[in-house]
């Protein structure tokens, strides 16, 4: 009856492990694009903070990204959302010093009509640390 009960706990605490919460955690941006100056806001984004993420995930820095653009019927105030997902709170927590490195090493950044981004964008909101829910 001893070794049942001891099994008994055993099983019981390994069971966590099955049924771990999700990991990941997000950064979420919503973006209001100024000025009607939608050109300059997607080239902006596509250009330097799609590219920057890609490099990211290439080298494990974070886990996924998404650009989204909401439809133009859309009547929230914020044009643009910027999710950007972390395997874990290692990856979250490095984030400064990843994408500081990757933009070291990126250069100047690129610009339309050379416009500085607090002339074509406002983020609006920022949720950091965003968790996710168990699969």
């Amino acid at each position: 009856m001893k070794y049942l009960t001891l099994f008994t706990l055993l099983l019981i605490s390994q069971l966590d492990v099955f049924g771990q919460n999700n990991e990941q955690i997000s950064t979420i941006d919503y973006v209001q694009i100024l000025n009607k100056n939608e050109e300059e806001a997607i080239y902006y984004y596509k250009n330097n903070w799609e590219k920057l993420r890609v490099k990211a995930v290439e080298a494990k820095f974070i886990k996924s990204y998404q650009l989204l653009r909401l439809s133009e019927s859309d009547t929230s105030d914020y044009h643009i959302i910027l999710l950007t997902t972390y395997a874990n709170q290692e990856q979250f927590d490095k984030r400064e010093e990843n994408f500081g490195r990757l933009i070291e090493a990126r250069g100047d950044r690129k610009l339309l009509n050379e416009k500085q981004p607090d002339e074509f964008r406002k983020i609006v909101k920022t949720n950091e640390s965003v968790g996710h829910l168990e699969d």
